[in-house]
């Protein structure tokens, strides 16, 4: 891919960047934001934090925004590339710019005890996804048929 090339697929290319500084704000940020301030807080009251076998709702939300948005990863970034390749790179560039940014919203409707809300992301997140990847798949078979 030459320079041409890339300024070609600079949609899906800042989406997938966007995507990846999401996923690094959540383990960076979200993460170790809820980490050191639980342990003071556990200190605090005189009791130990154990990060990793502790049941505490704060740290289990936190950990869950950042594996679930990971386990999403595959999933969106190769529809994302498939579609931009094969479909359409503007339709590429508009669907993963929503769904990154719904993907945003995650932690904020997990909230600090893990809640059902998230709904509302991750099923417009799939329906993104199922869609990039349906119709590349027909286009591949269209394009096979005729």
């Amino acid at each position: 891919m030459n320079a041409a090339d890339a300024s070609l697929y600079a949609g899906p290319i800042l989406v997938s960047v966007a995507y990846f500084l999401l996923w690094y704000f959540l383990l960076l940020g979200l993460q170790r934001g809820t980490k050191y301030p639980l342990k003071r807080e556990y200190a605090a009251e005189g009791k130990e934090f154990d990060r990793y076998f502790g049941q505490d709702p704060q740290m289990l939300a936190a950990d869950r925004a950042v594996l679930n948005t990971q386990e999403q990863m595959v999933p969106f970034l190769a529809a994302l590339w498939l579609h931009a390749v094969f479909v359409s790179i503007v339709h590429a560039t508009w669907l993963g710019a929503a769904y990154v940014l719904l993907r945003a919203f995650y932690p904020a409707l997990l909230g600090k005890l893990q809640s059902r809300r998230v709904a509302w992301v991750t099923f417009p997140c799939y329906l993104i996804v199922f869609y990039m990847l349906g119709s590349t798949a027909w286009a591949a078979l269209s394009r096979a048929v005729s």
